[in-house]
């Protein structure tokens, strides 16, 4: 059996884990970033966003499914609008 003590732990542990499922959920579901004041990044190749991420760009699977080139997919990922 819980004591008092470890309980509270507990469903306090429960709620933020809870909150945070429903805050990524609904972030998916509005379509929006986790800092969405700040403008997208537009980058110019797989280079540039290399270059300023850090990260090596990877094609999603779909993507690859449908036969298309690194460069092909990498536009329409980030294409300017």
């Amino acid at each position: 059996m819980m004591t008092e003590g470890n309980q509270e732990r507990f469903y306090k542990i429960l709620e933020n884990v809870i909150d945070k499922a429903f805050k990524q959920s609904w972030r998916k579901i509005a379509g929006t970033k986790k800092d969405s004041d700040s403008p997208a990044q537009i980058y110019e190749s797989i280079e540039d966003y290399t270059t300023k991420t850090g990260k090596r760009f990877r094609m999603k699977r779909d993507q690859k499914e449908r036969g298309l080139t690194r460069e092909e997919a990498f536009k329409e990922i980030h294409k300017k609008s």
